[in-house]
């Protein structure tokens, strides 16, 4: 917990004032239209820099010449079926620019991010693809005509000329008046919600202030599924006339890129309850995907008319152009209330785009206000994967498939953005109000969350049915430990359908039976899937997950959950279809029974899971105990002990799996002269610092979870071998300061690792005795302060992953060198917990200056893997940042539900007795859940 206002000293990163006259903030300061003061800010006529991408030395080059040849002929291989491979470094579209902001919609239904100079961009309506570039005739704009006509304005709402925009004699979006300057105009951005003020932007006389909310509403599993958001325009009148203003959204039939050029889309315009009056968009989509139904609408109440124009193109020839639209507007202020009646337009022809526009009129008094609310929905029902299965969206739980979802969709996001509103600020707030929290922490956490909405996510409402390498098998696989003891099940088994059942003796009470299948129902939440990144398309990458996790089980733990669930049976099964490994060359299988996937897949997940090839991962050191760790910390923070005795199984398979990995049978894994860990281009030879301490945080995790479910047994004889494998881990690795990287003799093996205390991390946040004694924990993170934080940049940039011990960056390979953003707030997390919050804070500071600060690269809204020295990122929209939210899950205390064991996992053994625990007890776990009542400080309130 933060004992102080560690950064008293500083000036606020964001004063308002310095961005918006303050009597501009006080007269939009009602219903909403003033941007609070905690946000990210930007000027509309920021010059939106190219970012600049990674590249190797010559002499990495030299060593990954196999892996690119394998890599390149594989992805040529994937191409030839139209598939996308899940990771491709040869096929880049265009150029990223530091544009980007606040994404639309809720999770897991497809996203459309909205840039901070007003475009709409990054399309991803279908999963795995990501459309980057803007679709420029979708906008807002604004026309104004003062009473008695002298003062007339007309202006697209965002500023200058664009890439795409054609001359300005055609009949398409030049004809526009693309006039505003965007030098008196900012967003704010604090997600979920945005802000744009255009302060006498292009009226003097008029400010106007756009709000953007989407349902992202943490514990809320039903709006937050919703793909819709809400622009709501305040409007207020600081001249001496009357003006009319009106608003218009213009949207094209597409779902990115050029879409809308490939025929046979329909609009339709409709009139709804409660005044909600739009489009429909009806977009029929390519290559046998589900068609897609946008609608966007305006709500019209006594002081603000709705019109529509159901068609306009972009080309001579067209019916209705963009140039005449444009001009009826100018003239008009709106359209013709009869085409609200002409009913849906004819197919739309090959090369020709189809798009809609929805005006809302308004008459402003002088020194008067008005509010003016638009919507925008996109009804996807099923998702479809490359390789052929479909699902329905979660969604459709609540709206169904049909193509009046999104007509419902947008009625709804209308009459409900209010309540919206009140959720999300009553859940940031408290943070938000924190006088002892960093300026730009509180917004870096909010705004790092857009991942869960832009990353790709997909959230599915059915029941999965069982994989395809599954169906052979009738019941569980055998699972043995390193004395060969069955340790498949210990008393639970599943059935054909991969449900958990118990055991035939010692079944539970009926009552229990009652109350486990009401706390399931509870549970059902669907599944979700979210993209390792936009760049790698891997769906719930297990090692990146590790640190994005705390996001999740923070804000929708029972969404965390069932991940955990999926990977849970995941270990149990084996997927013996062939793979080659593009390192080595060498052909494996794809599934290991025992071991954690590194993925659910790409192009059929939960049937085809390990898309990643690079490396056999079955062999990787970090996966299984990554797993174990972030098992019991959500069993610790949930005190849920159906979802506890349900991934037991797992967890004794996953860690009976890495006995083959400890070779001198000191109870301590070792790596194998590769880079086998989620840093899987850096080679770790013998005992590693990250994995070994990652092994000994799953140690006396198991030994706790072992213990909280009634199994003393193998409690204790885990509790042996984490006592025996901390001793050899400290002898081979502490050298009074802090751990050496591994302990080979390669150049690098003494260099200070920022990671090197992931898994002391994972103790502190479920409540578990520290692994090592308190002067080396803080010696160690005082060590990488000193040099992966403060050697780096001034300490301006986040933490170098490598540095060696004369304070050179370690230039091994390109991980080594860079610093990687959510590890680097995963180290900031380790800090406050050991109580070094001024460290904690200033390490992940480095993250906001380098990433998101005007200063900076340019990352906000697309945070990347990592950056080198020179500001060269790697993979942007990547997953791993939302570790920001590991410091949140630091400074606040009572996160965890079960306390500790009463068993002191420190304590001193007899080191004769350290012998590999009996997984054959017929204690605890198989009698467990009958015997225990739920704990009353769960996050699952069940119905016992």
């Amino acid at each position: 917990m933060v004992s102080g206002n560690i950064f008293h000293f500083r000036k606020n990163s964001w004063p308002p004032e310095e961005y918006i006259n303050r009597t501009t903030l006080q007269l939009l300061d009602f219903d909403g239209g003033a941007p609070p003061e905690q946000a990210w800010r930007r000027k509309l006529n920021s010059h939106a820099n190219i970012l600049k991408e990674f590249s190797i030395t010559f002499m990495e080059a030299l060593k990954m010449m196999r892996l690119g040849l394998r890599l390149w002929s594989y992805v040529r291989e994937e191409a030839s079926h139209g598939r996308r491979a899940p990771i491709d470094p040869f096929n880049r579209e265009g150029k990223p620019l530091a544009s980007q902001g606040v994404p639309l919609g809720g999770m897991g239904s497809g996203s459309i991010t909205r840039g901070y100079r007003g475009e709409f961009r990054q399309f991803q309506i279908l999963p795995g693809t990501c459309e980057t570039s803007p679709v420029m005739a979708n906008q807002f704009s604004i026309f104004i005509s003062r009473e008695g006509g002298q003062k007339k304005y007309a202006s697209v709402l965002s500023p200058g000329q664009h890439e795409g925009i054609g001359k300005c004699t055609d009949q398409g979006l030049s004809s526009w008046g693309w006039n505003l300057s965007g030098q008196h105009s900012t967003y704010h951005a604090l997600f979920p919600r945005a802000w744009t003020v255009y302060d006498g932007e292009p009226d003097p006389e008029l400010k106007v202030s756009c709000r953007q909310i989407s349902p992202f509403l943490p514990h809320n599993y039903r709006d937050s599924s919703l793909p819709t958001s809400v622009f709501v325009y305040t409007l207020v009148n600081t001249g001496r006339e009357r003006a009319q203003v009106s608003l218009l959204l213009t949207w094209a039939n597409s779902i990115g890129g050029i879409s809308h050029l490939s025929g046979d889309h329909v609009n339709e315009p409709f009139i709804g309850e409660d005044g909600v009056s739009g489009v429909l968009l009806r977009h029929r989509t390519a290559k046998g995907n589900h068609p897609v139904t946008f609608a966007v609408a305006a709500c019209e109440t006594q002081n603000v008319n709705v019109t529509v124009l159901p068609s306009f193109g972009l080309s001579e020839g067209c019916k209705v152009t963009a140039k005449e639209m444009w001009g009826t507007m100018k003239q008009d202020g709106q359209f013709d209330r009869s085409n609200f009646n002409t009913g849906p337009t004819v197919p739309s022809s090959a090369g020709d785009a189809n798009c809609a526009a929805v005006s809302a009129s308004t008459w402003v008094e002088p020194n008067g206000k008005c509010t003016v609310a638009f919507a925008i929905a996109w009804s996807s029902p099923k998702v479809k994967f490359m390789k052929g299965k479909s699902y329905h969206r979660r969604y459709t739980r609540y709206y169904g498939t049909s193509e009046k979802a999104a007509e419902d969709l947008v009625h709804d996001a209308l009459t409900n953005y209010k309540r919206w509103e009140e959720e999300i600020e009553k859940w940031q707030n408290p943070i938000l109000k924190n006088d002892k929290l960093p300026e730009w922490y509180k917004f870096t956490l909010f705004n790092e969350l857009y991942f869960l909405v832009a990353g790709g996510t997909i959230w599915i409402d059915t029941p999965l049915p069982s994989a395809d390498f599954m169906h052979d098998q009738k019941h569980q696989p055998k699972i043995t430990d390193s004395t060969n003891n069955d340790i498949s099940g210990n008393g639970f088994t599943y059935d054909e359908e991969n449900s958990l059942t118990t055991s035939s003796e010692d079944e539970p009470e009926e009552e229990d039976k009652k109350r486990l299948v009401n706390l399931n129902d509870n549970e059902d939440v669907g599944s979700f899937l979210y993209l390792e990144g936009v760049e790698y398309i891997m769906w719930c990458t297990y090692d990146v997950h590790f640190y994005a996790s705390f996001a999740l089980l923070e804000l929708f733990p029972k969404i965390e959950l069932s991940i955990q669930r999926e990977f849970a049976k995941a270990v149990l099964f084996e997927d013996q279809r062939k793979v080659k490994f593009l390192a080595d060359g060498k052909c494996g299988i794809r599934k290991v029974k025992g071991a954690i996937p590194h993925d659910l897949g790409t192009h059929d997940p939960w049937h085809e899971m390990n898309a990643y090839n690079i490396h056999d991962t079955s062999k990787w050191k970090d996966l299984n105990p990554k797993f174990v760790l972030q098992v019991y910390r959500d069993f610790a923070a949930t005190g849920d002990l159906s979802f506890g005795a349900e991934v037991w199984p797992a967890v004794c398979a996953a860690m009976a799996y890495m006995d083959q990995f400890d070779r001198d049978s000191d109870c301590l894994i070792e790596n194998d002269g590769f880079p086998d860990q989620t840093y899987d281009a850096w080679t770790v030879h013998g005992v590693s610092a990250y994995c070994g301490c990652l092994w000994l945080g799953a140690l006396q995790a198991t030994a706790a979870m072992a213990a909280q479910l009634g199994d003393s047994t193998t409690a204790e004889g885990y509790k042996r071998k984490f006592v025996k494998a901390k001793t050899a881990f400290e002898s081979k690795l502490w050298n009074g300061t802090y751990f050496n990287y591994d302990s080979g003799s390669s150049n690098n093996s003494k260099s200070i690792q920022a990671d090197q205390l992931a898994g002391q991390w994972y103790m502190a946040s479920s409540g578990l005795p520290n692994l090592f004694d308190e002067f080396k924990i803080q010696s160690t993170l005082q060590k990488i302060y000193d040099f992966n934080v403060m050697k780096v940049g001034g300490g301006r940039m986040g933490a170098v992953n490598g540095m060696h011990p004369n304070g050179k960056v370690d230039d091994t390979c390109m991980q080594s060198r860079e610093v990687w953003s959510g590890v680097t707030y995963g180290l900031a997390a380790t800090m406050i917990h050991a109580g070094m919050e001024e460290e904690g804070f200033s390490t992940a500071e480095g993250i906001f200056t380098a990433g998101w600060s005007e200063d900076g690269f340019g990352y906000a809204f697309q945070t990347p893997e990592g950056w080198t020295m020179d500001g060269h990122f790697r993979s942007l929209v990547y997953m791993r940042p939302l570790a920001i939210w590991g410091m949140q899950w630091a400074l606040s205390p009572a996160k965890v539900v079960l306390n500790a064991p009463q068993i002191n996992m420190m304590d001193r053994v007899d080191e004769s007795s350290s012998s590999a625990p009996d997984f054959t007890s017929e204690r605890g776990v198989k009698k467990m859940v009958h015997k225990t009542k739920c704990l009353s400080g769960s996050v699952f309130n069940c119905t016992c």
